[in-house]
């Protein structure tokens, strides 16, 4: 038996579980998302509870040829050949299954925490180290009480090295960590605000992170953070470094920049070392001091440790979603790759639906721990097990073992070059491409290759913020509360399909778009999740049927015509929403039409009632909370009486964002979740951290310019040079969303940490910004807006809203996708 496999009766007595095994059956992958189903026949599945119960996915994974699952109530409906392991807490199941796991091994482990930097510093030290030790490590950012059982079950009878970060978020989760872990050897990183509003006080979250560390005979941290907590530090050994306390083991006494890279002299055993680290940022030197004292600490020459930093590459630990040549979609994944990330990658790769075709291209793995046959084929099951439609291998070890492959199409090359030499033999149309390669591949040269050319301007979407979004929102709903996300307008600006595959995968309830045009998008985009269209045009009713798109009924010139349309068509019990004007006065019906709307409503059978809603017009404001109450009871009447007439009960919604936020006597059986969904909502403050806005925008300077004191800039002179200084022309103006009304000053941007005003009038394609005082240079990145100098502060200069801001940026400006 392999090191990580375990009979399912061997589970069931180190997870302490009951239930009758049905079929012995052997383990070795766990799972905790049905979504994510990979080798189901030696996959176990773990129904946890979190903001879904986990017990509602048990069929789900089961159709997908899982038969063994640790539940913690037996299933409602018999399942043929499954085995219930039954327990009183799956997540304490999952971390002591891991726990065991991870006590068969005698191998040393490296344990990580800290508020910032810990992914970085573990993927450093698996570069620094990987020469000489056969690693196991967290794939990406798996670092939470489940992301490290998953983690640490991914140690091999090979691997003598572990390294594994741990976060945390409360106090009480860190013992349950360091169990599963169980580190000798101890890393802290930069201790900031991260996740204060957890505890009490910032000493409550020092001692639960120390806790990480309690069996270690090494740590391995700065001294200035823990010189007020040297009684509390539970390993027998600490190696420090300090920028400021000589007696650290690592003193750093010298910092210098050379030509694009960091200088670094310290002094260490009493003799002064030195490195160079590739990077500028505060952020990245803190974290390779870190690395240059762990290897320091373990026992590394100082003239090994300064070459190998000298050689440090940048973590990449996002995926890109782009757009491609020939209508594909690109996802770029191109500098790192293993058989843990490659899985998180493919994943990703199944949840777009906008192409039939899923496409694969994929480098030789390095440095995995396994033997190449055994690495190939799990690999090649993977990748069968992901429904990959075309495989294009680039490297030796793929080439030499391409029988491994089943796949309808398939194409090998020994590297990069002739891969694109050779790029139109596998022929890319109309697919959804993932680039995945090792670093020494240069993979980027694939993707600057497939990727469609477009303006240097470009808007960045954080999918993974989009779904801490999504997720603040649920956890406010009440218990069997759905939910509608907004996704009009270009999804506020932001994308069509490349958010709502996201939303669909999250299993969001509904969609909602202004016009049936968006809705054909998406459905042609394959989004096969309810649509519903505010606005249904009469002249595209046969393409709201052809579609299956749902309209909302409003007026009653609407209900005739659509009436009209069905009876023509012979449909019945077509599925509509209405809407009813309580106070908006935008559209909908209003409360004195109720008692014709129900004589049109009865016993009518080509229409099928859905949903019924309103719009809240003020429900951010205080001062408007009575307004607010008013409409709540308008609604309640108005629902009451169309359920009366209707004789069946319908889905109620009337929440909008800030509803969700301020009204939770308002969520009725639906919300609709909007702005806030992108990270903006008025009932929230702008500094609450539960909220991240999901976009940035950037563009590059495109010239500098020196002028002198009354020299005028830009169309009309309006631009007039105060002093003698400088200019920069930034490649964006109001055809691409930067409006007018930003020019002359009225708005700034960020360059290099600096903010800087316009000047002069904004042009249709560009726009001048006064970088006197500021270092600059042709090339240099300008943000627009982002997390620091949020979209609130541009609305607010021009005196509008942000909505008005995300809509209005242009087409044509290059809309980029990262998933982490």
């Amino acid at each position: 038996m392999l090191s990580n496999q375990y009979s399912i009766t061997e589970v069931k007595q180190i997870i302490n579980a009951e239930g009758e095994i049905i079929k012995e059956d052997l383990i070795s992958v766990l799972l905790t998302d049905s979504r994510r189903i990979n080798i189901a026949a030696e996959g176990l599945f773990f129904a946890l509870s979190g903001r879904r119960n986990g017990h509602e996915f048990i069929a789900e994974a089961y159709s997908a040829g899982v038969r063994n699952f640790v539940v913690k109530q037996g299933p409602e409906i018999k399942l043929p050949d499954a085995n219930f392991l039954i327990v009183v807490d799956v997540l304490l199941a999952l971390q002591t299954l891991a726990r065991h796991h991870r006590n068969r091994f005698n191998l040393d482990v490296i344990g990580i925490t800290g508020s910032n930097g810990k992914t970085i510093v573990k993927e450093w030290l698996y570069q620094l180290m990987a020469a000489d030790k056969i690693i196991v490590r967290n794939p990406k950012s798996y670092n939470s009480q489940i992301g490290v059982p998953l983690s640490v079950w991914q140690i091999n009878e090979k691997n003598n090295l572990g390294i594994f970060e741990a976060g945390i978020s409360l106090p009480g989760e860190m013992e349950k960590l360091e169990a599963v872990i169980k580190p000798n050897i101890g890393i802290l990183t930069h201790l900031g605000t991260a996740h204060d509003s957890g505890f009490e006080n910032t000493r409550e979250k020092v001692l639960e992170k120390l806790k990480l560390f309690k069996h270690c005979t090494l740590l391995i941290h700065n001294y200035d953070q823990l010189v007020d907590y040297q009684q509390d530090i539970p390993a027998t050994t600490c190696f420090t470094w300090s920028r400021s306390f000589k007696q650290a083991d690592l003193y750093v006494f010298s910092e210098t920049v050379i030509k694009k890279n960091y200088y670094l002299r310290a002094i260490f055993r009493e003799k002064e070392i030195e490195c160079l680290i590739p990077f500028l940022d505060q952020a990245s030197i803190e974290n390779a001091i870190i690395c240059w004292a762990a290897l320091l600490a373990l026992g590394y020459p100082a003239a090994e440790v300064d070459k190998r930093l000298e050689r440090l590459n940048p973590v990449s630990m996002r995926l890109e979603l782009k757009t491609g040549i020939n209508d594909c979609s690109v996802i770029d994944d191109s500098y790192n790759s293993d058989i843990q990330s490659l899985e998180i990658a493919l994943n990703f790769l199944n949840q777009q639906n906008q192409h039939h075709k899923k496409t694969l291209i994929l480098s030789d793995i390095f440095q995995s721990g396994l033997q190449e046959d055994v690495l190939y084929k799990q690999v090649a099951e993977l990748i069968k097990s992901k429904k990959v439609d075309k495989f294009i291998g680039v490297g030796t070890a793929l080439l030499s073992r391409q029988e491994y492959f089943d796949v309808p199409e398939k194409f090998f090359f020994t590297d990069t070059t002739e891969l694109l030499n050779n790029l139109l033999t596998p022929g890319f149309k109309s697919e959804t491409i993932l680039i995945k390669g090792s670093r020494s591949f240069e993979f980027e040269r694939v993707s600057r290759a497939l990727v469609q050319k477009t303006h240097e301007t470009v808007m960045e979407i954080n999918l993974n913020a989009m779904l801490n979004n999504l997720n603040y929102y649920k956890s406010k709903l009440k218990p069997g509360v759905k939910l509608m996300a907004m996704v009009k307008a270009f999804s506020y600006g932001s994308g069509t399909f490349e958010l709502a595959n996201m939303l669909q995968y999250n299993k969001v309830d509904y969609l909602a778009v202004a016009y049936t045009d968006e809705g054909i998008s998406l459905r042609q985009a394959g989004i096969t999740m309810p649509i519903m269209v505010l606005n249904a045009e009469q002249s595209a009713f046969d393409k709201l049927a052809e579609f299956k798109l749902e309209p909302v009924i409003y007026s009653f010139g609407l209900f005739d015509n659509f009436i009209k349309f069905v009876q023509q068509n012979d449909i019945l019990n077509y599925p509509v929403h209405l809407k009813i004007d309580t106070g908006m006065h935008r559209l909908g019906f209003e409360p004195v039409d109720m008692d014709l709307l129900c004589d049109l409503l009865e016993e009518n059978k080509y229409i099928r009632v859905l949903s019924m809603f309103s719009h809240l017009a003020a429900s951010e404001a205080p001062e408007h909370d009575q307004f607010t109450r008013e409409q709540i009871g308008r609604f309640e009447k108005a629902a009451g009486a169309i359920e009366d007439c209707l004789n069946y009960k319908v889905i109620k919604h009337l929440s909008n964002t800030s509803g969700i936020t301020r009204w939770p006597s308002a969520q009725f059986d639906m919300v609709r979740l909007g702005i806030g969904l992108y990270g903006i909502d008025a009932a929230v403050p702008a500094d609450d951290s539960a909220l991240q806005p999901i976009t940035s925008l950037k563009t590059s300077i495109s010239q500098v310019k020196k002028l002198v004191a009354g020299d005028t800039v830009g169309y009309g002179r309006n631009g007039v040079m105060k002093n003698d200084g400088r200019i920069a022309t930034v490649r964006i103006g109001y055809a691409d969303g930067y409006l007018r009304a930003f020019g002359n000053g009225v708005g700034n941007m960020l360059v290099n940490g600096v903010l800087v005003p316009t000047i002069g009038n904004v042009s249709m394609d560009m726009c001048m910004i006064d970088v006197s005082g500021v270092e600059v240079k042709e090339g240099d990145e300008v943000i627009v807006f982002n997390e620091q100098h949020r979209i609130e502060e541009l609305a607010t200069q021009i005196g509008t809203i942000p909505y008005e801001i995300l809509t209005n940026i242009s087409q044509r400006v290059k809309r980029v996708y990262f998933y982490e």
